[in-house]
């Protein structure tokens, strides 16, 4: 399946000013940064986690531990995907119990990827509470999931997909929308 470009929604300039405004927001939400951990599912959750992180640690003063979260094993497509799935493995050096943990990605779709996560963390330890981060939330959910922190809202319909390019690993900072190539 071919895809193009339909229309770009956030720009660097967009996704800071989000991201700070989420950071702002889990520092009030959670009054203050106490007990408080932030942890990134794989892959570009993990930039977005370590973004929220740093922009707290500019404006409280405050250093927030930062871990990543693989969900490979999770995963409840696992067995439909004929290609081998690759584990990286989670990252967490920090106790989650009894921590008040924001859980960050990207894109929040169906909310398949975030049960897989919730299972995941709940297997490494017992936090007070789990929130959720995201910078884009495009609806369609298949799951009663719902997130703390929204950087955007969008509609979209079930053809388009929401690529979101970071400079960590696209060398660029954009949310697109994509849809599928028309054939004449």
């Amino acid at each position: 399946m071919e895809l193009t470009e339909k229309t770009q929604l956030l720009d660097a300039e967009a996704i800071r000013r989000a991201l700070t405004r989420i950071a702002h927001e889990i520092v009030e939400k959670n009054k203050g940064t106490e007990d408080l951990v932030i942890i990134g599912i794989k892959t570009r959750g993990i930039h977005l986690a370590k973004r929220l992180a740093e922009r707290i640690q500019a404006f409280e003063d405050q250093t927030v531990p930062v871990g990543t979260l693989d969900i490979t094993l999770y995963r409840d497509d696992l067995k439909q995907r004929t290609e081998e799935a690759v584990v990286h493995g989670s990252e967490i050096p920090f106790d989650i119990t009894d921590k008040k943990v924001v859980l960050v990605d990207d894109v929040l779709f169906t909310g398949r990827t975030v049960r897989a996560a919730l299972d995941a963390l709940i297997d490494i330890g017992r936090p007070t509470q789990i929130q959720l981060a995201v910078l884009v939330d495009r609806g369609h959910r298949e799951l009663p999931i719902r997130p703390d922190y929204v950087g955007k809202n969008v509609p979209t319909s079930r053809d388009e997909v929401v690529a979101v390019n970071l400079a960590e690993t696209e060398q660029v900072d954009k949310v697109i929308i994509m849809e599928k190539a028309s054939t004449l």
